[in-house]
């Protein structure tokens, strides 16, 4: 019988699906930018993120007429999170902060002390995307004492703010928190590991 529910959950989602919801983002501040409270801060408040995507560019060989693909470079799009803000603007702040080190509103310069020393590592860092289960677990592993553990893991290399959103201020804007949105650029990323224990793209 081609319509069977029983399989279809069965086999189609064994685990009964992923959740979009289950999700934690850290992000460790650069050395340059000491805010460890707002650093701490940001997982609770960063309340919307992605998956990144994988594109794979292609080259084309004209050969009599036709176009012959060929496997080209990779690619990462900028990736964007959304974060809630709270009365202190201290998450914001943090941000705002890290971009004015990199160039300065004014006099459109970097911050000396984060180039010369730290160098790269003064502006750039890290930043980790966390999926969960609905258990806690993933497929009979067990738990890290009371945490949970990750069923994938991003980490996204090399990132640093390249835009901050504004945020929007209205009379008639009640019953909601301030939202703003920060893109990142990053060189790559790599997953900790897959369902089989390899890292990919390392």
């Amino acid at each position: 019988m081609p319509f069977n529910v029983s399989t279809f959950a069965a086999q189609g989602l064994p685990y009964g699906g992923a959740r979009a919801s289950l999700f934690e983002v850290f992000l460790a501040l650069p050395a340059g930018i000491a805010e460890p409270t707002a650093e701490a801060q940001f997982r609770f408040v960063c309340k919307a993120s992605s998956i990144p995507a994988s594109t794979l560019g292609t080259v084309e060989v004209p050969y009599f007429g036709r176009k012959v693909k060929m496997a080209g470079n990779r690619t990462f799009d900028n990736w964007t999170v959304t974060i809630m803000n709270d009365e202190d603007f201290l998450v914001r702040n943090a941000f705002e902060l890290w971009s004015s080190y990199i160039n300065s509103h004014e006099n459109n310069l970097r911050d000396p002390s984060v180039i010369t020393e730290q160098g790269l590592a003064g502006y750039r860092t890290t930043a980790t995307v966390r999926h969960y289960a609905k258990t806690g677990v993933f497929a009979g592993g067990t738990s890290d004492g009371d945490a949970a553990i990750p069923t994938r893991e991003y980490t996204f290399v090399n990132i640093f703010p390249v835009a901050i959103s504004n945020i929007d201020l209205a009379w008639e804007t009640t019953d909601a928190i301030e939202e703003f949105t920060v893109e990142f650029a990053y060189d790559y990323w790599v997953v900790d590991k897959d369902v089989n224990g390899r890292v990919i793209n390392e």
